[in-house]
């Protein structure tokens, strides 16, 4: 594969034998950095990565990490010193207290757009039934989304148990009235039935309405269009009942976006250059962007660092907006 590089080796063996070399490491220090396990947080953390160690001159460094033990460890032990995609609203309490407390600091939205689950149909059913916006839309036309089990039924496809956001989706069919529409909720059984039951309607041009979230590689691939939920989102209602399984009156709820933060120690705030928090203030880009790059990195069987590389080998015009002017051209002489 053209674009393809292994490992970070592979990254500083190219830069030798192109003649450049990153500046001076002591300009910014050691720098640690989380790589979650998932594919997005791979990605931007590999890409920060490359860009503080050639851009800026850090001696930069991935280290495994999950969302709640990464969390904790920044905060009683002030490592890693980055997390470059962190999900904070899986962990609000710990987040606040932890820059309550002095020992975080969120530097800027790791994704401009948040992240979003919703109910999703293809583009091409969208442009045949303009009239269909909105969930409710949806389920007053059950005949253009059958059943695969019964064809005289609507199907809204769903994910597997154990979801959290198969339990939402189980609640709001419940609030929309989805049984009284003449709908049935699909049980797929796992992520992939899911994707396949996706990716098997958009390639047979065939209807799809069902669960699904953003960013993510199918979504880089397959063009889907989310319902609007035709209300606001309540808060207090989500908690009460949209949430809980056991609830036997939801009501029609507005799914809320994941705040997705570039998040440091307070540590490595004091002890980085400005120029280093300047670019992880900037860094930031949408799903668009970010899905189609999954979709590369899917179709291409790429790691994060082999994303990071085609990223900035073809969206130069997006991340030199990050980064000042040198350390744009440290990063592009690098490549």
């Amino acid at each position: 594969m053209e674009h393809k590089i292994k490992s970070a080796v592979a990254f500083a063996a190219f830069a030798v034998c192109a003649g450049v070399s990153p500046v001076q490491a002591e300009e910014c220090g050691n720098v640690t950095i989380a790589s979650m396990n998932w594919q997005s947080a791979e990605l931007l953390a590999s890409l920060d990565r490359y860009i503080l160690e050639y851009g800026y001159g850090c001696d930069a460094q991935l280290v495994a990490g999950d969302t709640v033990p990464t969390f904790t460890s920044m905060v009683e032990k002030q490592q890693p010193d980055i997390i470059s995609e962190g999900w904070v609203n899986l962990l609000p309490d710990t987040l606040q207290s932890g820059i309550d407390g002095g020992k975080l600091v969120v530097t800027g939205q790791a994704l401009s757009d948040g992240a979003q689950n919703g109910w999703f149909i293809p583009r091409y059913i969208a442009e045949q039934h303009p009239d269909i916006k909105t969930i409710a839309d949806a389920l007053k036309h059950p005949e253009l989304f059958p059943a695969p089990e019964d064809p005289s039924k609507g199907a809204v496809f769903n994910g597997p148990q154990g979801w959290g956001g198969t339990l939402v989706t189980t609640q709001l069919f419940k609030a929309y009235g989805g049984n009284e529409a003449n709908f049935t909720l699909v049980d797929t059984g796992s992520a992939a039935g899911l994707d396949g039951s996706l990716v098997r309607a958009y390639e047979r041009k065939e209807p799809w309405l069902g669960l699904y979230w953003t960013p993510t590689a199918i979504l880089g691939k397959y063009d889907m269009v989310m319902l609007d939920f035709g209300v606001p989102h309540d808060a207090a209602e989500w908690k009460r009942c949209n949430t809980v399984a056991t609830c036997e009156d939801p009501k029609p709820n507005a799914w809320p976006k994941d705040e997705v933060k570039t998040v440091v120690t307070a540590e490595f705030s004091r002890r980085t250059n400005a120029a280093v928090m300047e670019y992880l203030q900037k860094r930031s880009w949408d799903n668009a962007t970010l899905n189609k790059l999954l979709a590369w990195m899917n179709e291409n069987q790429a790691t994060g660092d082999d994303g990071a590389r085609y990223f900035l080998e073809t969206n130069e015009e997006l991340w030199s907006k990050w980064l000042s002017p040198e350390a744009t051209e440290k990063v592009r002489q690098s490549l």
